[in-house]
C-alpha cells in the first residue's frame, strides 16, 4: 500500500492523532490500570478486525498508541518502489476506529502531549559506520536500513530511538556530530521552544521554523525541535 503524504494525512483530520516522524501517535487519559487494560483490549479487537495493530504503551494515567505500516511503498523520483515504514490508508482507517473506541470508553485524548525522540549523526560515511551503530544500539545487523531506503538504524522492538545519518562534507571542520531531534505536535512547538529558552537555551537557527528550530544549551550542544 502506498505511503501517504503530509497533505493527505492532514486532510484526514484525525483530531486525536498527530503525525510525528514515521507514524501516527495518540495519547488517551485513563483513570487507572483497569481502564487502560479494558481500552487496550477493545483496541486489540478493532485491530484484529482490521488485520493491523498499533504499538501500545500503558503508563501512569495514560495509554500511548502508535500506528505505522511496515510495508508502505515509497516511490522515488525515478519511479523505483521502496518498502518503508510509514503511514498508509490502513493506519488512517484504524486511527479513526480507535478514536471511536476511545469515545465509547469515555476517554479523553491528549494530542498535545505526544512526542518522539530520534538521534541524528552527521557523517560522510554512513554506509561504513552504520553497521557499528546497528550492533551497538540493537545487536542486530538487520537494523541498518530497516524500514528505510537509507542507512538509518531502526530497532524492530522500538526500545531505542531511531538513528539517522545527516550528510557531512568530508572536509568539514570537526564539531558536534550527534544531536537529538524531538518531534512534537505543531500546536505546542512554540511552547516547547520557549521552555528551552527559559531554561537557559538559545535559539541558534529558526530559519526553517516551525518545522525545525535548533536550540543550543549553555555549553553549545545542539538539539532540534521538529514538527512532522
Amino acid at each position: 500500500m502506498d505511503m501517504l503524504g503530509g497533505d493527505e494525512i492532514a486532510a484526514a483530520a484525525l483530531t486525536d492523532w498527530r503525525k510525528l516522524a514515521q507514524g501516527l501517535h495518540a495519547r488517551y487519559l485513563v483513570d487507572d490500570f483497569g481502564a487502560a487494560a479494558r481500552f487496550v483490549t477493545a483496541v486489540g479487537e478493532a485491530g484484529d478486525a482490521a488485520g493491523h495493530h498499533p504499538a501500545v504503551m500503558i503508563g501512569p494515567g495514560h495509554v500511548d498508541l502508535e500506528l505505522v505500516s511496515a510495508d508502505a511503498v515509497y516511490r522515488d523520483g525515478e519511479g523505483t518502489a521502496h518498502v518503508v515504514e510509514w503511514v498508509t490508508q490502513r493506519d488512517v482507517d484504524l486511527a479513526r476506529r480507535i478514536t471511536a473506541v476511545a469515545a465509547e470508553h469515555g476517554l479523553t485524548a491528549d494530542p498535545g502531549s505526544v512526542s518522539v525522540v530520534e538521534l541524528g549523526l552527521d557523517t560522510a560515511r554512513s554506509a561504513t559506520i552504520a553497521p557499528v551503530w546497528a550492533a551497538l544500539l540493537t545487536g542486530d545487523a538487520a537494523s541498518q536500513g530497516r524500514g528505510s531506503p537509507s542507512d538509518e538504524v531502526r530497532d524492530a522492538t522500538g526500545r531505542v530511538p531511531n538513528l539517522w545519518f545527516g550528510d557531512l562534507d568530508g572536509q568539514a571542520a570537526p564539531g558536534q556530530r550527534f544531536h537529538v531531534e524531538v518531534y512534537v505536535p505543531q500546536e505546542v512547538v512554540e511552547q516547547r521552544v520557549a521552555a528551552a529558552v527559559a531554561a537557559g537555551g538559545t535559539v541558534v537557527d529558526d530559519s526553517h521554523a516551525p518545522s525545525l528550530t535548533v536550540i543550543a544549551d549553555q555549553d553549545g550542544n545542539r538539539g532540534v525541535v521538529c514538527v512532522a
